[in-house]
């Protein structure tokens, strides 16, 4: 019986899946985006979406039958019939998500420096400080700040859609035109497949979801297409308005786009939206983060204190304290672009594990009742999973040596961490 409180219906879920997805990542990273894709940028965002959405189909089927805390960790334990391998994983997706607040942190620190002159890191610090806070105060309270700051975040988004779609520009802009062909359009997807990652942490909250087997798989299929579209949207707004090669010089592309359509007002309106949309991700980061660690100590994988619940807020106090102070620590370093290759390469391994975990357990755990299935099966083969496996497992393969090295060495910490733990487990 899970000692976490039930607060989530199907719209707060959504919203919270959607508020995962938007944020730093399309602020940011549109711009290096259009360096690689001109105006067909847009064809980038559509194959991340079409990636999303085969790993949201995996992660609903798994997440019916496993509605826990510490989700991919349990996943894959199942699939593979291992705690190493479960264990690896769990600990990728509990260290990306530190990195992930700490480096959206230091961006909303970027934006508040343009209004306040308050240094970067004390920001991203300040903030760190004030979401752990409503991280402890309880899921509901998490949940509902997070509703106001995704459709806030939307309403900015919206803006430069409707910019988009009133401007009137002299020349026709050719969505199909691209500087590098085929090539640029598949590195940009890669790229930007940072602005997709955040919905899978859904499922690290079904302890805290109303109906989990029938709220979940819906919830997470309507977040994934709402951001896909949005950012499909605003992809091609944002080349109606300004050129692509502005666009690809911009360090504040959405705020240049709002600049040249409404004038400065539009770029303050566009900047001060930002700082919602980086404060919603880090603190649904905080949230997932804590919840993963909570499960893993739980399960006795991580030291059991992580798992100790406050009573009073039905929050893991113990594992909010840690990722905070973890956060913190990353707060102190960071690009966002490099970091988001990092995170994006630790993610695309998690989902190629995913997906594969949804084939395995067809023929591991054949006789478990399955809510929702993947759709398109060949008897109990699932076809989607597969597919979202391959172009995974492709996307590892296009990163710089730098980048890919790094991610195995967190894997590679994991492993030795492990190692140590379960050394002194059996000792004791």
């Amino acid at each position: 019986m899970s000692e976490l409180k039930r607060h989530m219906g199907l719209f707060q879920l959504t919203m919270y899946g959607v508020g995962l997805t938007l944020g730093a990542g399309i602020y940011v990273l549109i711009g290096e985006a259009a360096g690689f894709t001109g105006n067909s940028m847009w064809i980038s965002f559509g194959l991340g979406a079409i990636v999303a959405l085969l790993a949201g189909l995996s992660y609903s089927e798994l997440t019916v039958l496993f509605p826990k805390a510490a989700a991919e960790y349990v996943f894959v334990k199942n699939a593979f019939k291992s705690e190493f391998v479960g264990f690896i994983v769990g600990w990728l997706t509990s260290i990306t998500s530190m990195i992930v607040a700490a480096t959206v942190a230091l961006g909303f620190g970027g934006y508040f420096a343009q209004f306040f002159n308050v240094p970067i890191t004390v920001s991203a610090i300040l903030l760190l400080s004030i979401l752990s806070v409503v991280n402890f105060m309880g899921i509901k309270q998490s949940a509902w700040m997070n509703t106001v700051f995704a459709l806030v975040t939307i309403a900015g988004l919206g803006i430069i859609i409707f910019l988009g779609i009133t401007f009137e520009n002299p020349e026709p802009v050719d969505y199909f035109d691209t500087p590098n062909g085929i090539y640029g359009i598949m590195i940009a997807f890669v790229l930007i497949f940072f602005a997709f990652i955040g919905f899978e942490d859904m499922a690290n909250v079904a302890e805290e979801v109303k109906k989990p087997k029938k709220t979940f798989p819906r919830a997470i299929v309507l977040s994934v297409l709402i951001t896909g579209v949005i950012y499909i949207l605003v992809s091609l707004s944002s080349v109606q308005i300004l050129n692509w090669q502005e666009l690809s010089q911009s360090s504040a592309p959405l705020a240049d786009v709002a600049e040249k359509g409404l004038g400065m007002e539009g770029r303050i309106t566009l900047s001060a939206i930002a700082l919602f949309a980086t404060a919603s991700t880090v603190l649904i980061t905080l949230v997932a983060g804590a919840r993963i660690l909570y499960g893993m100590a739980r399960d006795g994988s991580l030291p059991f204190v992580l798992s100790r619940i406050y009573a009073k807020t039905g929050t893991p106090l113990v594992a909010v304290v840690c990722i905070f102070l973890t956060s913190v620590a990353f707060a102190f370093v960071g690009d966002i672009v490099i970091v988001a290759n990092i995170v994006v390469f630790a993610i695309v391994i998690t989902f190629a594990m995913v997906n594969l975990a949804v084939i395995l357990l067809r023929y591991v755990k054949p006789d478990l009742e399955r809510p929702f299935r993947v759709p398109v099966n060949i008897g109990k083969f699932p076809v989607l999973p597969l597919i979202g496996f391959i172009v995974t497992v492709y996307m590892a393969t296009q990163f710089e040596l730098e980048i890919i090295l790094v991610g195995l060495g967190i894997i590679g910490v994991g492993c030795v961490f492990y190692l140590f733990y379960n050394k002194r487990k059996i000792q004791k």
